[in-house]
Order: structure tokens, then C-alpha cells, then sequence
């Protein structure tokens, strides 16, 4: 990062100790490379940044008064607009390298499986043990390929939960929806692992649309 821009935290006996107004201004800069200089982090979402900040640098003091279980991933919820991409792309300058996450769109892993079938399932799910952030969760639509019908990420989401039973990794996502269309989306059975896989943060119900 350049000097306009210096690191939010400072080594102290070996250890990275972060200053949140630092993180701020760091976030708010490495957004303006990354988004155009437009960007810009809003004061009401400054408890969200905190936690969302907090979970990924393992502060285990902190992420405990709130709730935040670090053995889970995040779940980011919110209305169009809100700033959740931006903020899980952001998001990864401060996760440790074994926990650095790809995102990727649901709806390009549904257009994927349109393409190439089920090992789509298997790439997403069980296979190579990679964090992932799914991206607007409910947004996709089911394919089919050669004419069988498949709900697509709730299967990979299923795969994800025994991933993480079985190898402790966490899997992120983003998504417009609240519990209730989520399950009417990916019916019961993937909502009840929800709880287990995701801490829930989420942005109120309406908020102005920050891409304008």
C-alpha cells in the first residue's frame, strides 16, 4: 500500500494490533483504488465494518462480546445496493493467508452447472477444501442439464456444511434475502444448517442505495 494509505495496524512483541479509525481510512482508500474514487464508507455502517473487521483479524475478545463465533463463517445480509460486495472484497486485505476467501457469484455457478453438470457441485461443495463467498444468495435461478432440474447452490450449501464438520472450513455469502425466503428458496433442510454455518450481520431493512 502506498504512503497515502499506511497500514491499520502496528507490529508490537510480533503481534498486528489494528486501530479502527486507521482500518477506516485504510478501507476507505483501498476502496477508492478498487472502486473509483466515488467510493466511500458511511458512518451508519460503522458498527457492521467493526464486526465485519473484528471476525476476519481473529479478535477473540472482541467477536465473543458480540456474538460472533469464529468457527463459523459470515453471512452478510442486506437490500440492493447496500454495499455488501464491496465490503466482503475489501474484507479480504485483513484475513490471515489461510483464510482468504474467493468470491464468486451464484449465479455464475449456476450458469456454470448449466454448462458443465454436476461436478460444478463438487467444485463449490466438498472438493479442494477453498473458502468461498457466495455472492447474492437467491439470486440464481435452478438449471437443468440434460433436463433434470437442480437446485444448484442448495446443494453445494449442504456439501459446505459437511465441509466444515468435517475440515473446520467456513464458507461466507452474501444475500437480499431474510430466513424465511431463504428457506422457501432452499427449503428446511438447508435453512437449519444455515444457523450452524453462518454468524448473521445484517444491514436495516432499508438503507439508501450506495452505488448511485
Amino acid at each position: 500500500m502506498n504512503q497515502n494509505n499506511p497500514l491499520p495496524f502496528e507490529i508490537i512483541d510480533g503481534f498486528k494490533l489494528y486501530n479502527f479509525k486507521k482500518s477506516w481510512n485504510y478501507l476507505q482508500e483501498l476502496g477508492k483504488q478498487k472502486f473509483g474514487q466515488k467510493f466511500k464508507l458511511h458512518p451508519e455502517d460503522k458498527v457492521i465494518i467493526y464486526k465485519l473487521m473484528i471476525y476476519f483479524i481473529r479478535d477473540e475478545e472482541n467477536c465473543a462480546k458480540y456474538g460472533i463465533d469464529l468457527e463459523k463463517g459470515i453471512l452478510l445480509n442486506g437490500p440492493v445496493g447496500c454495499g455488501k460486495t464491496s465490503l466482503m472484497t475489501l474484507m479480504r486485505s485483513f484475513t490471515y493467508p489461510d483464510q482468504n476467501y474467493i468470491i464468486k457469484s451464484t449465479r455464475d455457478i449456476a450458469s456454470e452447472f448449466n454448462q458443465e453438470g454436476y461436478p460444478i457441485i463438487q467444485k463449490y461443495g466438498k472438493s479442494g477444501n477453498k473458502i468461498y463467498c457466495f455472492d447474492d444468495l437467491g439470486v440464481e435461478n435452478n438449471m437443468k442439464y440434460f433436463g433434470n432440474e437442480c437446485n444448484t447452490i442448495a446443494e453445494i450449501l449442504l456439501q459446505r456444511y459437511e465441509l466444515q464438520i468435517l475440515e473446520g472450513t467456513v464458507t461466507h455469502a452474501t444475500t437480499n434475502l431474510n430466513s424465511t425466503e431463504l428457506e422457501e428458496l432452499y427449503g428446511n433442510r438447508v435453512r437449519s444448517r444455515l444457523r450452524s454455518m453462518f454468524n448473521l450481520i445484517s444491514f436495516p431493512e432499508i438503507v439508501q442505495d450506495k452505488r448511485k
